[in-house]
C-alpha cells in the first residue's frame, strides 16, 4: 500500500545535487568477426535481402502514386502512402533480434516495420507453424490468392510465406478483402498479429500508450516477449507519449507490486528519429532537446536506459535492441531508444520536400544504408556482387507478381459497395466469460471479500409495508457496481482495473471499496493523472487479449483522452476486420455540484462516434446488471454513471437487486411507469424528476403519463419507444446533458420518422441549459426539474387546465436562446 512509503520532510528538504546517468550516443563498434559468429553468414545476407524488399516495395508504391505504374503494371492508388525509403536498416535491425512473441506497434510510416518484423518471423518459425498461420488467418482467403500467384516458386514454405506477407500487406494498402485486415486498415493501419506486428497508428504518437497497455498485458498475464512502440521524433511533442512514458515508468512496479509480478512492463519506446515531423524539424526548430535520447533523464532515475543508436547500421540497431530486451524481460524497463535515420522521400508522395535542401538530402544519400551494408557484405566475403544482384532481381520478380494480383479486381476484390460488411464488423458482439485460463490471482476467497457484506444488505429500498429500510443496511447503486466488478475479477483471470484513486481510496466515489483487500497490485492499481494513457493503455491491454476496466473520475476528463476514446478505442475492431476484440469498459462518472469543469454529461459525443457502445444505468438493478453485461462482452463500452445516484437504493425494480450475478438485455429500454396520454423518455438520473413530473401530471391534470428509461444510448432498440409513442401520440425526452446537440435530439428525430403518423405534435426535448454548469447552489437554474418538464408539456405538447408556468419552455424561448447562442 502507498501508506508504506514514507515521505520524510527532512529528506525532501535536504540540500544536495542531483546527478544523472550518462547517455550513450552511437557507441556501437563494428566487429565483422564477432558479427559473423553472432548471426552467421546466412542471416547477415538475409538482412540485406530484407532491406532490399522494403526499399523496392516502397519504391513500387512511390512510382504507383506518382506515375500510376510499376514495371509496366498500371494501377491508380487513391489512398495514402507514407514511405520510409532510407530508413530500412532501422526496421530490419530491430526485427532481427525479435521473435513472433515480441510485439511492435507503429505509425503511419510503418510499411518497412511490418515487412521487417514479418520476414524475421518467417525466418524463426518452422514450416508447420507458418502453414498453420497462413491457412487459418482470414479463413485462408489471403493464402488462396498467394498460392495462385506463387506457382511453385523456389523457397518452399518460407518462399510462399514471403509472397504471403508481400501480398497481404499490399492488398491491405489497396483496400482488398484478402488484405491482412480485410482492407479496413489500409496503408496507415495495416498489421499482422500472428507475427507480432500489432496495429500501426495514423495519429502521431498514437501507438505509445497503446503499446504500453500491451506491455502491461504481457507482464500481468506472464506472456513472453517485449513490446516496442515505433514512433517518430516529432511525437515527442505529443502529450499522450509523455503520459505513456510516465505510466510505463511508475515506481510502484518495483516498490509496491509483488516480486512474482515480474517488475515493470517490458516497454520500449523507439523513436525513429528521421529529424522531421512532416515539414517541421524537431532538431533546431520545433523541439528543444537537441538530442532526443536526453528526454529519458526526465522520466526516471535510470534515464529510461536511454541510448542513441545509429539507425543506418542494422547491426548496431540489432545489438541495442537485444541488450534492451534483456533489461525489459528482467522487469527493469521502460527503455528509450533514439534511433537516428533519415527518409529520402517526402512526408508523402505529394510532398516536394521544400523545407529541406538538396545538399542535406545528398549528404544522407551518401550514407545510404543499402549501399553501406552491401559494401560490408562484400568486404567481409559474405556475398558476391552477383549474389546480391540476384537478390535484387528476385525481389522485383516477386513484387511484380504480387502487384499483378493485388491490382486485379477480379482476383482480389474489395468489399462490395452495396454490402453491409463494415456495419457488421463495427462490433464483434461475442459473449466472453473469461479471456484466459487458470484461476484468477486474488488475495481473498470470494466469500471472504466485502461481497459477503454487501450481499447481506437489503436489496430493495422498502419493506413489505412500504417503509424505507435503514440506508446503511440497504444496497446502493455504488455497491451494486462493486458486486458486478467483484464477480468479474473472480471470473476472468485477465481482468484488471486502473485509473486515478482506484486502490486504497476505493475508487473516487467508493465503488471499489473492498477491492484493495481482495486483489493483488497488478490487477488493481492507481495510475498517474494521465487520462490519455489510462484509456490508451486500456486499449492496448484489451486488443492484446485481456479484459480491462479503466476509470475516468469525471466525464469532463474525457477531453484529455479524446483521441484514445474516439480514434483508438472505437475503431480498432473494425479497422482490424474483426481480427481484434476490444473488451474495454471505460467507467465515467457524470457529476453534479462541482461546477463548470466537473459536472458535464458528454454522452452525445460518445453516441456520435461509430464503434462505441454506451450504457447509462439509472437504477441499482441496472447498474449491476448492465456492468455485468459489459464485463461479459467483447466490445468497447463507455459506461456512464451518475454521481447523483451512487448513494441511492433500488426503488423501481420490484424485488430489488438480485444477489446472484445477472445481466440486462442489451439495448432494451425499461418501462418505469405505464400511461396512455403522454410518453416521457429519459437518459440517466433525469428519470427520477420525470417520474415526479408524471405523478403531478396525472394527479393534478389527469394526464396519464408513461415513463421509459432508455438505459442504453448505443445500441438502442427503438421498437418499444416507438410503440409507446404510437399509443400516446405525444412524447417528451429529458436529460441532464446540455440541450444543444443532445443525443435526445437524435432520439426525437428517429421517433418522428418511426411514429410520424401517430404523433399529435413534434417531440419535445428538455435538457440542461446551454451554459457553463454553475455552482451547486444554482443548479436548479441549469439542470431540468420536474417544473421544467411540466411547463414544457403545457407550452409545447398539451395545454394543462389552470396551469401557470414558472419557467420559459415555449417555442419563442427556443428562438431566443438559439439567436443568442445559449
Amino acid at each position: 500500500m502507498t501508506k508504506t512509503i514514507l515521505i520524510d520532510p527532512v529528506a525532501m528538504r535536504k540540500a544536495a545535487v542531483l546527478t544523472a546517468p550518462e547517455i550513450p550516443l552511437n557507441q556501437y563498434r563494428p566487429d565483422p568477426a564477432a558479427e559473423e559468429a553472432r548471426y552467421g553468414r546466412e542471416t547477415l545476407v538475409r538482412v540485406y535481402r530484407d532491406m532490399v524488399v522494403i526499399r523496392e516495395f516502397e519504391t513500387m508504391l512511390d512510382r504507383i502514386k506518382k506515375e500510376g505504374a510499376y514495371q509496366g503494371i498500371e494501377y491508380q492508388h487513391k489512398g495514402p502512402a507514407h514511405l520510409s525509403i532510407g530508413q530500412e536498416a532501422s526496421s530490419v535491425g530491430q526485427a532481427l533480434v525479435l521473435t513472433p512473441d515480441d510485439f511492435i506497434f507503429g505509425s503511419h510510416r510503418s510499411h518497412g516495420e511490418i515487412l521487417a518484423k514479418s520476414l524475421s518471423a518467417i525466418a524463426k518459425l518452422d514450416d508447420a507453424a507458418l502453414e498453420q498461420i497462413m491457412t487459418t488467418y482470414n479463413e485462408g482467403d489471403t493464402l488462396k490468392i498467394v498460392e495462385r500467384l506463387h506457382g511453385g516458386s523456389a523457397g518452399g514454405v518460407k518462399g510462399l510465406a514471403l509472397d504471403y506477407v508481400l501480398f497481404g500487406t499490399l492488398a491491405e494498402i489497396f483496400g482488398r478483402y484478402a488484405g491482412f485486415n480485410r482492407g479496413m486498415g489500409g496503408s496507415m493501419h495495416a498489421f499482422f498479429p500472428p507475427f507480432g506486428v500489432m496495429p500501426n497508428n495514423a495519429i502521431v504518437g498514437g501507438s505509445a500508450d497503446i503499446a504500453t497497455g500491451a506491455a502491461l498485458f504481457k507482464r500481468v498475464n506472464r506472456r513472453p516477449g517485449i513490446v516496442i512502440a515505433n514512433i517518430g521524433d516529432a511525437s515527442m511533442g505529443c502529450g499522450p507519449v509523455w503520459e505513456a512514458m510516465m505510466f510505463a515508468a511508475m515506481d510502484q512496479y518495483r516498490k509496491l507490486w509483488p516480486a512474482e509480478a515480474g517488475g515493470a512492463p517490458p516497454m520500449l519506446f523507439n523513436f525513429m528519429n528521421n529529424f522531421y515531423g512532416m515539414g517541421g524539424q524537431p532538431y533546431g526548430e520545433t523541439m528543444g532537446f537537441e538530442v532526443l535520447a536526453r528526454v529519458g533523464l526526465g522520466v526516471n532515475q535510470e534515464a529510461m536506459h536511454a541510448e542513441r543508436v545509429d539507425g543506418y547500421n542494422p547491426l548496431a540497431v540489432a545489438d541495442a535492441v537485444a541488450r534492451k530486451k534483456e533489461l525489459l524481460l528482467a522487469g527493469r524497463g521502460p527503455v528509450l531508444l533514439d534511433t537516428v535515420t533519415y527518409r529520402f522521400t517526402g512526408h508523402s508522395p505529394s510532398d516536394a520536400s521544400a523545407y529541406r535542401t538538396k545538399e542535406e538530402m545528398d549528404l544522407w544519400r551518401q550514407h545510404d544504408s543499402l549501399i553501406g551494408y552491401r559494401d560490408y557484405l562484400l568486404a567481409n566475403g559474405h556475398a558476391s556482387d552477383a549474389a546480391l544482384d540476384a537478390i535484387n532481381e528476385e525481389v522485383i520478380e516477386r513484387l511484380v507478381k504480387v502487384l499483378s494480383a493485388a491490382a486485379n479486381d477480379d482476383l482480389a476484390p474489395r468489399v462490395a459497395l452495396d454490402s453491409e460488411y463494415i456495419g457488421e464488423i463495427m462490433f464483434t458482439n461475442r459473449k466472453r466469460e473469461r479471456y484466459g485460463e487458470g484461476e484468477p490471482w486474488v488475495l481473498q476467497k470470494k466469500e471472504e471479500s466485502r461481497l459477503a457484506q454487501t450481499q447481506a444488505k437489503f436489496r430493495y429500498a422498502y419493506d413489505e409495508s412500504g417503509k424505507p429500510h435503514p440506508k446503511l443496511k440497504t444496497l446502493t447503486y455504488a455497491e451494486a457496481l462493486y458486486e458486478a466488478m467483484v464477480e468479474g475479477f473472480y471470473r476472468d483471470p485477465t481482468m484488471v482495473a486502473f485509473g486515478e484513486e482506484n486502490r486504497d481510496w476505493g475508487g473516487a466515489f467508493g465503488v471499489y471499496r473492498g477491492l484493495t483487500e481482495a486483489l493483488p497490485y497488478p490487477r488493481l492499481f492507481n495510475s498517474p493523472i494521465s487520462e490519455a494513457a489510462i484509456v490508451g493503455a486500456g486499449v492496448g491491454y484489451a486488443l492484446s487479449g485481456g479484459r480491462v476496466v479503466a476509470e475516468l473520475m469525471y466525464c469532463d476528463f474525457m477531453g484529455r483522452a479524446g483521441d484514445e476514446i474516439f480514434n483508438q478505442m472505437a475503431k480498432w475492431q473494425a479497422m482490424s476486420g474483426n481480427v481484434l476484440e476490444m473488451p474495454l469498459v471505460l467507467r465515467v462518472s457524470v457529476g453534479a455540484k462541482y461546477g463548470a469543469q466537473h459536472s458535464q454529461d458528454w454522452s452525445a459525443m460518445v453516441a456520435h462516434i461509430p464503434g462505441l457502445k454506451a450504457y447509462f444505468p439509472a437504477t441499482a438493478y441496472d447498474a449491476k446488471g448492465m456492468l455485468a453485461l459489459a464485463l461479459r462482452g467483447s466490445d468497447p463500452v463507455v459506461f456512464f454513471e451518475s454521481q447523483r445516484l451512487y448513494p441511492d437504493a433500488e426503488t423501481l425494480v420490484e424485488g430489488g437487486v438480485p444477489v446472484e450475478d445477472y445481466t440486462v438485455p442489451e439495448g432494451e429500454p425499461a418501462l418505469r411507469r405505464s400511461g396512455r396520454d403522454l410518453t416521457i423518455i429519459t437518459v440517466g438520473a433525469t428519470l427520477y424528476r420525470a417520474l415526479e413530473a408524471a405523478k403531478v401530471l396525472e394527479e393534478q391534470y389527469g394526464v396519464s403519463t408513461e415513463v421509459i428509461d432508455a438505459r442504453f444510448i448505443n445500441p438502442l432498440n427503438y421498437g418499444p419507444l416507438a410503440e409507446s409513442v404510437k399509443k400516446t401520440g405525444k412524447v417528451l425526452l429529458a436529460t441532464d446533458a446540455c440541450e444543444r446537440g443532445s443525443f435526445l435530439h437524435t432520439m426525437a428525430s428517429n421517433l418522428t420518422q418511426l411514429a410520424f403518423d401517430y404523433l399529435d405534435g413534434p417531440p419535445v426535448v428538455v435538457g440542461a441549459r446551454n451554459w457553463i454548469t454553475p455552482p451547486a447552489e444554482l443548479e436548479d437554474m441549469f439542470f431540468p426539474t420536474k417544473e421544467w418538464i411540466i411547463d414544457a408539456v403545457h407550452e409545447r405538447i398539451l395545454p394543462l387546465p389552470g396551469h401557470k408556468p414558472s419557467t420559459r419552455q415555449g417555442t419563442a424561448e427556443i428562438l431566443r436562446r438559439n439567436r443568442l447562442g445559449v
